[in-house]
């Protein structure tokens, strides 16, 4: 929890240094929202890469190495009154310690499109849609060091969500979509299992309720209110934090339990091609898991843009 707090005092405590020290021609800079109309390409592939070794280190230590590759891509289109906004976000890691199975430690598919039409001011109509899932099965390794039992994998689970909204959108890299009427549909494509603490075994997915799916089903709808919010700025030169925040509260079943993904992506940029990069993320799930479920990458980034 104590990270949480952190990551998220931080990144409010950035958007003010930020605030405070642009000057005026960079303030109105951020604040153009003329876009070239048809289609805009960026994206960057990323490969971290994070390594221990010890050589008669007397306070201990296991060799290691881990590496992470990720993608972010945006493809956006412009025409007139309409926008069309995509992003693809992938990430995939392993690590390997001395005497021990290749582990993965990163496993992130995700689709976000978003279609607006101006309003009025900064203000759009629109449809968003987001996709999200896994590359390959995950384990309990503190429970299932041999692999036997795993906990989640492709469409194990994926989560469709979509609906109409009202977009608020200064620029690129600054926006935010309020949806209050949003299908979310979860889909469990195959058998996974759970760790009971009480009994200290595996249950599968087909005897208990997964992902907040009924036991031996396959398939949860959910109808309720969804808020993402996207913010990227530099705080500093060569020094950018991006925010991808979603929040969902579903209408039919304990509508105050509000589920949370929030993402900070903070990159300081050597040069062209070499970064250091901290990736954040939290998730609040109560159907999937009762507490925040915690991902943090740190590595030196070798960087492809495209």
């Amino acid at each position: 929890m104590r990270k949480i707090v952190f990551a998220l005092a931080f990144a409010l405590c950035a958007v003010a240094v930020n605030a405070q020290v642009m000057d005026e021609d960079s303030f109105n800079k951020a604040q153009d929202t003329t876009r070239q109309e048809g289609w805009v390409r960026g994206g960057t592939v990323t490969f971290l890469l994070n390594q221990s070794a010890f050589s008669n280190w007397l306070a201990g230590g296991e060799n290691n190495v881990a590496g992470n590759l990720s993608l972010n891509y945006d493809f956006n289109y412009t025409k007139g009154d309409w926008t069309w906004d995509n992003k693809i976000i992938a990430s995939y890691g392993l690590t390997k310690i001395k005497d021990e199975n290749t582990r993965k430690t990163d496993d992130r598919l995700e689709f976000n499109s978003l279609v607006g039409k101006k309003a009025t001011g900064y203000w759009s109509y629109s449809f968003f849609a987001n996709f999200r899932t896994q590359f390959t099965d995950g384990y309990d390794y503190a429970n299932d060091m041999n692999e036997d039992f795993a906990t989640s994998g492709f469409f194990k689970p994926a989560y469709v969500t979509f609906g109409p909204g009202m977009l608020w959108k200064k620029n690129d890299n600054l926006k935010f979509n309020l949806a209050p009427v949003t299908s979310k549909m979860t889909f469990l494509t195959g058998e996974v299992f759970t760790y009971d603490k009480d009994t200290e075994t595996f249950v599968s997915s087909d005897d208990i309720e997964t992902f907040g799916i009924d036991p031996g089903e396959s398939f949860r709808y959910e109808l309720g209110f969804y808020a993402a919010g996207y913010y990227k700025f530099n705080i500093m030169e060569n020094v950018s934090a991006e925010n991808i925040l979603s929040l969902y509260s579903n209408y039919l079943e304990d509508p105050q339990n509000v589920d949370l993904d929030y993402t900070l992506n903070l990159v300081m940029k050597i040069n062209d091609y070499l970064s250091t990069n901290l990736t954040f993320q939290t998730i609040y799930d109560d159907n999937a898991y009762q507490g925040f479920q915690i991902r943090e990458v740190f590595g030196l980034g070798v960087n492809f843009g495209f």
